[in-house]
Order: structure tokens, then C-alpha cells, then sequence
């Protein structure tokens, strides 16, 4: 059975549908939450939630883009969702002055590991990380990850930027940088 064939089932709220989907998606959605929440009880409940949130606006998935890239989004923002309001406190920083500015070099050591890269990703401020996450490994471009995040294009750029060079900073202090 096609994927277009059970979205469609799903949009008649069909319940063996909607399992097909789930097991299929669901423990690739679960990896995605993780990165995000690095906590398995709080990634568990946002896929949940994402997928009743999916299932339940299901008529609203029009095929533009794949279904788990639409779900994918859907997740991500359930995990932001979820981060920002376990913050105490936030304070917002008019970036909008800055300057975009294009840093295209990104050298790491052979030997690094994923899992060393997103432990680092993992210690840079939320501002940034959210931007890193993104763009590194979740493979979204600038206007998708300023739409998701609701920043200008030009504050998603410079985030990135400083978010890279604080990622490089920690890595070479962890000796994983490759040397120039």
C-alpha cells in the first residue's frame, strides 16, 4: 500500500491507518525528539502528542512535501514547545542590527564521532543550539529554521554563525578540531 493511500485513509479516520503510519514513523520521530530532549520519558510523550496533533490536523497535509517531513516539523515544534516551557525565565535579544555574515568553514577532525558533535551542540546557549540542531542535523535551510523558530532570516544566519564558532570552541577544547 502506498504512503498517499493511508494519509488519505487517515484523513477518513481510519484506526488501522493511523497504526500503519505510527509504526512507521514512530520510532524515527522518537530519534528526532531525543536530540532535542535528551530524555526519553519527556521524547516519548511529544511524539505522542505530535502524532495526535498530526492525526487530528491531518486534513490539513496537502502531499507538498513528504509526510514525515511534514510530521518531522511537527515534532520539532512539539520539542521546542516543550523546552521553552520547562524555561523559568527568557529573555528575548533584538538581533536585528547584526550583520549576516557567511562562515562556509567547518573542519573537524576524522575521528570525531556524531555523538561527540551533538554532545557539543548540547552545551551551547538555547539560542544557539536550536539553530545548530537545525541546520547540522536535522537539515533544515535558514528560511525553514527562522519559519520554525519565528526569527528573521538575518537573526537565523547569525545565530548559526556564533553558534558554529562556540560548537568549534568547545570541540577544540575537547581536541576534536582538526589542526590548520
Amino acid at each position: 500500500m502506498f504512503q498517499i493511500d493511508i494519509v488519505e485513509q487517515c484523513k477518513r479516520n481510519d484506526r488501522k491507518a493511523q497504526l500503519k503510519l505510527y509504526n512507521q514513523y514512530c520510532h524515527g520521530m522518537f530519534c528526532v525528539a531525543m536530540r532535542f530532549l535528551k530524555n526519553e520519558d519527556d521524547a516519548e510523550d511529544v511524539v505522542q502528542e505530535s502524532f495526535i496533533k498530526a492525526f487530528l490536523r491531518i486534513s490539513q497535509y496537502r502531499g507538498e512535501v513528504t509526510f514525515g517531513a511534514w510530521l518531522k516539523r511537527i515534532v520539532v515544534n512539539k520539542c521546542i514547545d516543550f523546552l521553552k516551557s520547562k524555561q523559568l525565565k527568557t529573555v528575548e535579544l533584538n538581533e536585528g542590527y547584526m550583520h549576516v555574515a557567511e562562515d562556509e568553514d567547518w573542519t573537524v577532525d576524522d575521528t570525531v564521532t556524531v555523538k561527540e558533535v551533538q554532545q557539543a551542540i548540547g552545551k551551547l546557549p538555547e539560542k544557539y543550539r536550536y539553530v545548530v540542531q537545525l541546520f547540522l542535523v536535522e537539515g533544515y535551510d535558514h528560511n525553514e529554521i527562522s519559519e520554525i523558530l519565528g526569527i528573521s532570516s538575518t537573526s537565523c544566519r547569525t545565530r548559526l554563525l556564533r553558534g558554529k564558532g562556540q560548537l568549534r570552541e568547545i570541540l577544540k577544547s575537547n581536541k576534536y578540531v582538526a589542526r590548520s
